[in-house]
């Protein structure tokens, strides 16, 4: 799988074309603890680049747990670590979540991309806006 790996750089560079190529056009997106309303890839694109493009931010994906279930589909979950400073004076906390990414992916032209996620943290932390620093 190449499709979560290249996710974590996209998110921290803010490469939305590239996050944009990792999904299919009729991904199938499961986040609950989202409350943009987000439930299709453009949602999900404005969504992240309102919350990110001004904050700091790293995003981890390890220890993958992948299943080829045809030639053509495969299903896998990643070991999660994001955390996210917006900047000084943003309506958004701090946030700094532990979990996993459950996703669903196929092939098609020699590209494996995400046709369902789910991410779901484990542990969830989040700070007022004005009680951190950027560094």
């Amino acid at each position: 799988m190449v499709t979560l790996p290249a996710g974590p750089t996209a998110l921290a560079a803010h490469d939305w074309e590239l996050f944009a190529g990792l999904f299919t056009d009729d991904v199938v997106l499961e986040i609950a603890e989202s409350s943009s309303g987000v439930g299709t890839k453009t949602q999900l694109l404005t969504a992240l680049r309102k919350r990110l493009n001004s904050a700091i931010s790293v995003h981890h994906g390890h220890m993958p747990e992948i299943e080829i279930t045809s030639e053509t589909t495969a299903t896998d979950v990643w070991a999660m670590f994001d955390s996210v400073t917006p900047p000084a004076g943003s309506e958004y906390p701090v946030l700094t979540g532990f979990g996993h990414h459950h996703e669903e992916c196929r092939l098609k032209g020699g590209q494996w991309r995400i046709s369902r996620l789910e991410p779901t943290r484990i542990k969830r932390e989040t700070t007022p806006p004005h009680e951190h620093s950027r560094w």
